[in-house]
């Protein structure tokens, strides 16, 4: 079967079809993502995002080609997804900077772990999520903001006092250990 009469019988509920979408362009997702910079380890990851923003964007699809359209959205996914890898690789540099030595040398980085983890709960909730969803869980601002409710600008500035916050009372378990 070709590729337009699979995506025409997926549109159309047929679950078989989607999966030989999937089965026939599997291994192609996969290349392209490595051969573009996903590093091998995320290329799982990637591949399986493809597919599933292919599965809920199957009825925008115009007719064209449907590799030309699979290859795109793997490039979007690709370079969203290494946006997300340079932005956090940035803020582990940023806050490694920011924070002072002594916490490091002087507490052990489970004791620092657990630390960081009670201040993170001691956050006010409007402060702790967002931080939360965006350096460990890798969600732009925006995301945050669909997620709970909130626009962009009010998230960035939720994550921004919430650093504040964290930066202060790391400062004070410096001055303390």
């Amino acid at each position: 079967m070709t590729d337009h009469e699979l995506v025409e019988q997926a549109r159309s509920g047929n679950d078989e079809a989607f999966q030989d979408l999937i089965e026939k362009h599997y291994r192609t997702v996969q290349k392209f993502a490595f051969q573009i910079g996903v590093h091998r380890t995320d290329v799982e990851d990637i591949t399986q995002d493809v597919f599933l923003k292919v599965y809920r964007s199957l009825s925008s699809f115009t007719g064209k080609t449907f590799t030309t359209w699979l290859y795109s959205i793997t490039l979007n996914a690709a370079r969203d997804h290494m946006r997300r890898e340079k932005r956090q690789r940035r803020n582990v540099e940023v806050l490694k900077e920011k924070q002072p030595a002594k916490p490091y040398a002087e507490l052990g980085s489970r004791e620092a772990s657990w630390e960081l983890h009670d201040m993170l709960l001691r956050l006010e909730e409007k402060y702790r999520i967002p931080l939360i969803l965006h350096y460990f869980h890798d969600q732009s601002f925006k995301e945050i903001g669909d997620v709970i409710g909130k626009s962009e600008s009010a998230v960035k500035t939720r994550v921004m006092r919430a650093r504040r916050q964290l930066k202060k009372e790391w400062e004070k378990v410096g001055v303390e250990a």
